[in-house]
C-alpha cells in the first residue's frame, strides 16, 4: 500500500529552558501509543513509577481499540460481526462517538472502516476506486446499522469499525483519570491528543505548539485543565502525492477536500475534542460553528 507516512498532527508542548532552583526536575517519557508519538510529562519524585503505571494502562486500553491487534476486542468485532460482554470502555467511547455523529450530521462515523479499506487497496493498485466498488461499500457504512448495548456490539455483514479518529483521546483520558485519582496535577498527557491536569509544573498553562507536519503556528494554544485534539486532512494521504486525503466522508465517500489544512478542538475530555476535531475537517466554518454549538464547553482552538 502506497500510504504516505507524513506526519500525521506534530504537536509539541513548549517547556521553560530552566528549572528553578531547588524544583523538582521535568521528567518527560516519550514513545507510542496507538501508533501516534506519545509523550508524558510531569515534575514529580515519583515520575518513573507513575509513568510505568500509566504505561500499563495504555498497554490495557490498546488491547481494546487497536485495529493491529488480531485479538484486540474491536479487531475481534470487526472480524466477527459481533462482540458479547463488551468491554466497559468500548462501550463509553462508542458512546461518545455516537453523541458526535448526532451532532455533526453523520460526518463522524466509526463504521467507515470498509471504506477507509476500499481506498487503501485501490490506491495501491495505482487507481482511485471506482463508481461501482463505490457504491458497494458505501451500502456497508451507517451508524444506524449498528446495535449497541451491555450484552452485545452488533453490526451488519460486511461492516467494520475504526475508531483511530477518536481512540487516542479516549485513552489519554483514561489516563488522565488514573493518574487524577492519585491526586496527581500538573501532568501532561499526550496520546496523539492531549490532556492537561492543572498547568505547567514551573508556573502557568501548558504552552501547546501546533503543526500541520509542516509548517508550526506561530503561537502555542494554552491548557490548563481540558483537553485538545488536532486533525489534519493531508497530513497522512493514501497516495504519494498527497491529495487523497486520510480523513473520508461517510456520506459521500469522498476523500476530505482541500479545505483545511489544521482544525485544532478544545473540550472538557480528549475523546471529544479528537472525534470532533475529525469531524470538522468536512464541514465549512458555519456547520463547525453549529456542531461545536452542541457541546457548550467545546471550541475551536485553531483552523486554517
Amino acid at each position: 500500500m502506497s500510504l504516505s507516512r507524513r506526519r500525521f498532527i506534530a504537536i509539541s508542548a513548549a517547556f521553560a529552558a530552566a528549572t528553578p532552583a531547588k524544583a523538582t526536575a521535568i521528567h518527560q517519557w516519550r514513545g507510542v501509543a496507538l501508533g501516534a508519538d506519545a509523550s508524558i510529562t510531569l515534575a514529580h519524585a515519583d515520575a518513573e513509577a507513575i509513568v510505568a503505571r500509566a504505561l500499563r494502562e495504555i498497554s490495557r486500553l490498546e488491547a481494546i481499540f487497536s485495529l493491529h491487534d488480531p485479538n484486540s476486542a474491536l479487531v475481534r468485532l470487526n472480524t466477527a460481526g459481533r462482540l458479547d460482554h463488551p468491554p466497559f470502555e468500548l462501550l463509553e467511547c462508542l458512546s461518545t462517538a455516537g453523541a458526535v455523529h448526532a451532532a455533526s450530521g453523520g460526518r463522524f462515523d466509526p463504521t467507515i472502516q470498509p471504506l477507509w479499506a476500499l481506498y487503501a487497496e485501490h490506491i495501491s493498485a495505482g487507481q482511485m476506486p471506482d463508481a461501482a466498488s463505490l457504491a458497494t461499500v458505501m451500502g456497508r457504512i451507517g451508524w444506524s446499522r449498528l446495535r449497541i448495548d451491555a450484552a452485545a456490539i452488533e453490526m451488519q455483514p460486511g461492516m467494520a469499525l475504526s475508531l483511530n479518529g477518536i481512540a487516542q483521546g479516549y485513552i489519554a483520558d483514561k489516563v488522565a483519570a488514573l493518574l487524577r485519582a492519585e491526586g496527581l496535577h500538573d501532568v501532561l498527557i499526550n496520546t496523539g491528543e492531549f490532556v492537561a491536569l492543572g498547568g505547567h509544573p514551573q508556573g502557568g498553562d501548558w504552552p501547546v505548539s501546533l503543526s500541520d507536519g509542516q509548517t508550526v503556528t506561530p503561537d502555542a494554544v494554552h491548557l490548563r485543565d481540558g483537553a485538545l485534539a488536532s486533525s489534519s486532512p493531508h497530513a497522512i494521504t493514501f497516495d504519494a502525492s498527497g491529495t487523497v486525503s486520510h480523513i473520508l466522508d461517510p456520506q459521500t465517500g469522498a476523500p476530505a477536500p482541500a479545505h483545511w489544512r489544521l482544525i485544532t478542538v478544545t473540550a472538557p475530555t480528549a475523546a471529544l475534542a479528537d472525534a470532533l476535531s475529525t469531524a470538522c475537517c468536512l464541514m465549512d466554518q458555519d456547520a463547525i460553528t453549529a456542531t461545536l454549538a452542541a457541546f457548550p464547553r467545546a471550541s475551536l482552538a485553531f483552523a486554517s
